[in-house]
């Protein structure tokens, strides 16, 4: 038995959807600990593509157990669109391959309109979120007025009652800034008709992780987001509202510290980003291309990403605090055609030299990245199927990532296909 944590190193994106299925095929237990359907994990298997919100990667392949852990909050008509959506695909979902915790919170519709509200008012402070309720309902859960799974399938008629009080206390906001009013009986029905679909499908997920270790079968956390969306260790306030690191899995599934056995660290080989915050290596010209592409545009929102080049001092960071014990580089080939490539190695800020980001989000947006150029290698590495192949200024490039992060490279994306990733 094995357990292994996959976490995104930069700010999510990072294509860690494709490097949990890769995993998969050697896990018994695939589980999402934190989150909600603003992730994104876009997986392709034999030609089709398949773009995953909540549900775990590992549910593409047969004879795979997929959990929804407790940290994650779940939009129910969110979740039976998905599952929907993967069994017209033929891709089976059911009760025998997917549990989600009876602890999980819910995503309300007016947890959706709270979002969308907080972040008009913003105005030109906006955080960027995908407006899909996620902060709000976290906020719910930390003032401990939140809704959870169980309170929708355990006790319908108490969970009813909750919802007319909160929906007509979220009215009042609603109608004083403009907006229309919810219809507490339309959102009822809704919700209490998921319920008996979801039903099958809720229970105690921390007893299956446990009762699975102690039966030798092994479990794979898959991270959503980043590193540096994480509410602590993140550019705050430019974050999500869980914790995507590391620790994040731990809390998020009931499993505790010491059964982890190996934390996986993916970045891409560059840097990109979705929304508002600080980005020291971006790079207006490298985001066009590959816009031009038809590359780097969000899974959930189709957004343009923000690109860069890659920022060391990000995943320099990302391994300490993940405590990652090795590094999988995606898109590769992203830089196939370039004659050189920039690569941050520290900061400068106020005439200082920063190895480590800045805690301050305003301080970040001042730091000057200083870059070493090194040299590309200007060859298609999409068909290689092995480390020791890759060019050689390539196989440079992915050292220096080592050095820099005293982490070693053992798993290199060179194209979107399961087939197209290097296991060294």
């Amino acid at each position: 038995m094995s357990n292994t944590i996959v976490i995104g190193a930069q700010w999510g994106d990072e294509g860690k959807g494709k490097i949990v299925d890769l995993l998969t095929e050697k896990t018994d237990v695939v589980v999402r600990p934190q989150g909600g359907n603003n992730a994104g994990h876009t997986v392709i298997s034999e030609g089709i593509q398949y773009i995953l919100h909540l549900i775990p990667s590992g549910i593409l392949w047969p004879g795979k157990l997929c959990v929804i852990g407790n940290g994650v909050v779940m939009d129910p008509i969110a979740l039976l669109k998905e599952i929907d959506g993967l069994i017209e695909k033929g891709i089976a979902v059911s009760p025998e391959n997917l549990q989600i915790s009876n602890r999980a919170h819910l995503v309300m519709p007016f947890h959706r309109e709270m979002d969308a509200y907080r972040e008009a008012s913003r105005g030109a402070g906006k955080i960027g979120t995908t407006k899909r309720g996620i902060g709000p309902t976290y906020g719910d859960k930390i003032d401990r007025i939140g809704f959870r799974l169980h309170d929708l399938v355990g006790d319908p008629v108490s969970f009813t009652e909750r919802l007319y009080a909160r929906i007509a206390e979220c009215n009042i906001l609603f109608e004083s800034v403009g907006m229309e009013k919810l219809d507490a009986a339309a959102i009822a029905k809704e919700l209490l008709a998921a319920a008996e679909r979801l039903t099958p499908y809720c229970s105690d997920t921390v007893e299956i992780l446990h009762r699975a270790m102690k039966e030798g079968r092994s479990l794979l956390f898959e991270g959503a987001q980043g590193t540096y969306l994480d509410i602590d260790q993140g550019t705050y306030p430019y974050v999500t509202s869980s914790n995507t690191t590391s620790g994040g899995a731990c809390t998020g599934s009931g499993v505790p510290p010491q059964k982890i056995d190996r934390v996986v660290g993916v970045t891409k080989a560059y840097t990109t980003r979705v929304g508002e915050g600080p980005f020291p290596t971006q790079n207006d010209d490298l985001a066009d291309r590959f816009h031009k592409m038809g590359r780097e545009f969000g899974a959930t929102t189709g957004r343009k990403r923000r690109c860069g080049w890659l920022d060391l001092v990000l995943v320099r960071y990302a391994a300490m605090v993940n405590g990652f014990n090795e590094l999988a580089i995606t898109i590769l080939d992203g830089l196939d055609d370039c004659a050189e490539i920039p690569v941050c190695t520290h900061y400068e800020l106020d005439g200082k030299k920063l190895l480590l980001p800045p805690a301050s989000a305003k301080d970040f947006q001042r730091v000057v990245p200083v870059y070493e150029t090194l040299p590309g290698w200007q060859t298609d590495t999409t068909g290689v199927t092995r480390y020791e192949d890759l060019p050689a200024n390539a196989l440079a490039y992915l050292a220096r990532i080592e050095l820099e992060t005293e982490t070693p490279v053992t798993m290199v994306g060179v194209g979107p296909s399961r087939d197209q990733t290097i296991i060294r």
